[in-house]
């Protein structure tokens, strides 16, 4: 069984994306520590403890799970043939 790589990309994108875009906006609006939201602002430019931030993150955290998605994806079906 062969996987399709963009709709792996797609799903692990839309996973990522949307865990980081509600994870900085719960952190935002509870008062949650925010210690993982600065650790992923290292990495995400523009990323930061607000709507707009929540929204920059989300993108980046979709790119990169994405991109995540389809390396699996392709490494699998490179070792299940």
């Amino acid at each position: 069984m062969k996987l399709d790589t963009k709709a792996a990309g797609l799903a692990f994108g839309l996973l990522w994306g949307i865990g980081v875009l509600i994870g900085t906006w719960c952190t935002m609006l509870f008062n949650f520590p925010s210690e993982w939201v600065s650790f992923l602002s290292s990495f995400y430019l523009g990323m930061e403890l607000s709507i707009i931030g929540g929204i920059i993150g989300g993108l980046w955290g979709f790119l990169e799970g994405y991109i995540g998605g389809f390396l699996f994806a392709w490494l699998y079906n490179k070792f299940a043939s």
